[in-house]
């Protein structure tokens, strides 16, 4: 018997972190931060735009020629009153004829310029906004499963569609309006300074007010933006919570409940909503004020220099032209700030989360595994003082030593959060230990490659999760290039063919959604089917007969016996049924193995082993 030393733990082991209360809405908007590095969200920005820039500096150039068109038209009105019109009454027709046929150009070149500052604009937004999609899909895969279980579905979606929108619509719209912005202050605060000094430099001084008012606005609006993110974030993980166990909230009445939950949640975005329109309307009636101030002083002291001869008319004409081009675009810079703020807070999200490192790295400097030995394809399994705790507790394992030698299989049975599932979750490295080594054939697995390490050890969790397709595709997923011979050769193996042949298309069969189309077993069924096809060295069976009944378990068990002959296995199970093709048990509790033996033996004696078995038998009678 071996035995091992181990205190109480203070988390079970199958009790990891859970989903959140969605009524402590402080909770929820907690677990929803993670925390960007210093210069991230600068950093991921330069990066997705770096392969495009040399179209966004033709799309800049676009724009600046757009804009310089745009401004040419005040230039001939102001001389057309001052220039062509006396001309025209004296008869002589071409300076009028050059400013209709001048302002007619520069009409068609804004528009031609414009359209194509949108065609390749949209271009290099879409080009960004892929890239950035892609990365939080492909990181979020690569991230481990501990940070899964911490950070919810939902947070993903939102982040990968809510926060990506946000982003789009400040490329596809807010960024035109900024440029927009400043190219007409620019051009005109130098075409009025160029046209009549005093007129431009009050124009120009109009825009420090303006300047203050725009610094306050993001301040403020920047937090209602950022909690505005995060309160559509936590709606979204209610929703798909709520909709993904609909069986259960149904089960147990819990619509009320959620019900009540939801409106918390919903409250709170409709309040970040509401803060966000309040700040938008402040700027808006600030600047809309401090503009047409500007603009009505700058009229009267104009038409008062007209008045007295120290200032031409159309030059007049041009300024109140020009103010009106540079004002008027303010409301748009508010929407601009309002697009900014949400792309801001969404994007320092997105480099929160592209910020996270796997617990579970891959190798600096991979090894491979030995070549098998004889002709059975198992490997030796060694857990080397092994120790580990989940983040919500204690040890689970305060030190563990474990030899499974090649070829044998393995029970493990014990009550719940004696460590079972910890065992298997350390040897297929979705966790690392926080201390000692798990060996395989003598390696560490975290010396391996994640291919090479899925290549040997496979695990068939109690879940069953089917992806939507056929059914030959999800048994395949282990071996993509598998023939069709070998896919129903394993289906056969584990009893699961002739069920599969039943359904209206046979293996051809769409699943559809998290396999929704069969039942449990047969998902269970077609689980197995694919964990054989991908022939590991070492298998682990994580509670993977539970949802078969007493027929279905009966017929894996005879393919088991067969199939897993010369292999390693180890076969985490509460139902005792399924120890009967082991060649091994352990007994475990609290961490720490306390009786280890051949099934046969340890029914036969007084340990627990034997008491669960006669509870067990007694519990079919």
């Amino acid at each position: 018997m071996t035995t091992t030393t181990a205190s109480t733990p203070t988390a079970e082991d199958d009790e990891l972190p859970g989903p959140h209360r969605a009524d402590d809405a402080g909770d929820v908007f907690d677990r929803d931060v993670l925390p960007a590095p210093p210069g991230a969200t600068a950093a991921l920005l330069r990066s997705l735009l770096a392969p495009l820039k040399a179209r966004a500096a033709v799309t800049a150039l676009l724009l600046l020629l757009q804009q310089a068109a745009v401004q040419v038209g005040p230039l001939l009105v102001a001389y057309a009153i001052d220039s062509a019109v006396p001309a025209f009454r004296d008869h002589r027709y071409g300076p009028l004829i050059a400013v209709a046929v001048g302002y007619l150009l520069c009409g068609l070149l804004s528009g031609g310029l414009q359209f194509a500052f949108v065609e390749t604009s949209v271009r290099v937004s879409q080009d960004v906004l892929l890239d950035l999609r892609g990365r939080i899909f492909r990181h979020a895969q690569a991230l481990s499963i501990d940070f899964h279980e911490r950070y919810t579905s939902g947070r993903l979606i939102s982040r990968s569609t809510t926060d990506v929108e946000s982003l789009r619509e400040l490329l596809n719209d807010g960024l035109q309006e900024l440029v927009t912005v400043v190219l007409s202050f620019v051009y005109i605060s130098a075409l009025l300074l160029w046209l009549d000094l005093g007129l431009g430099a009050v124009a120009v001084a109009s825009f420090v007010p303006l300047y203050l008012l725009i610094r306050m606005y993001q301040r403020r609006a920047g937090r209602v933006f950022r909690e505005r993110s995060t309160a559509i974030a936590a709606v979204i993980v209610k929703f798909v919570e709520t909709m993904n166990g609909i069986r259960p909230v149904r089960a147990f009445r819990r619509e009320a409940v959620n019900d009540g939950e939801f409106a918390v949640l919903n409250r709170r975005l409709e309040r970040t909503n509401g803060d966000a329109l309040l700040e938008m309307a402040r700027y808006v009636v600030g600047s809309r004020l401090v503009a047409n101030t500007a603009v009505a002083g700058i009229v009267l002291w104009g038409a008062y220099r007209v008045a007295t001869g120290s200032l031409e008319l159309g030059v007049l004409a041009a300024a109140v032209l020009y103010l009106r081009r540079l004002y008027d675009p303010i409301d748009r810079l508010g929407m601009f700030l309002n697009s900014y703020q949400s792309a801001a807070a969404s994007l320092e999200k997105i480099a929160g989360l592209l910020a996270q490192t796997p617990s579970v790295p891959e190798p600096s400097v991979p090894r491979e595994l030995p070549p098998l030995k004889g002709d059975f394809p198992g490997r030796e399994v060694v857990f080397d003082q092994v120790r580990f705790g989940y983040r919500t507790g204690g040890e689970v394992l305060p030190r563990f030593d474990l030899t499974l030698p090649a070829g044998q299989t393995v029970a493990v049975v014990g009550a719940t959060g004696a460590g079972k599932s910890t065992l298997a979750k350390l040897l297929a490295r979705f966790y690392d230990p926080s201390g000692g080594r798990v060996l395989l054939d003598g390696v560490d697995v975290r010396e391996l490659a994640v291919p090479e390490l899925r290549r040997g050890v496979v695990m068939v969790t109690q879940e069953a999760f089917l992806f939507s397709g056929t059914v030959a595709d999800n048994i395949a997923i282990g071996r993509p290039d598998a023939s069709r011979e070998d896919i129903e050769q394993a289906a056969k193996a584990i009893g699961a063919h002739e069920f599969i042949s039943a359904l209206p298309d046979g293996y051809d069969t769409d699943v559809r959604k998290r396999g929704g189309r069969i039942s449990a077993g047969q998902r269970q069924l077609v689980a197995f089917a694919r964990a054989l096809l991908a022939d590991p060295a070492v298998l682990i069976l994580d509670e993977a007969t539970s949802s078969l009944d007493i027929p279905g378990e009966r017929a894996v068990q005879r393919a088991m016996a067969t199939v897993l002959r010369g292999r390693t296995a180890m076969v985490i199970a509460h139902r005792l049924s399924t120890v009967e093709i082991a060649d091994r048990v352990l007994v475990m509790e609290h961490g720490r193995i306390v009786e280890d033996g051949h099934p046969a033996e340890l029914v036969a004696g007084p340990g627990r082993f034997a008491d669960l078995h006669r509870a067990w038998r007694d519990s079919l009678a």
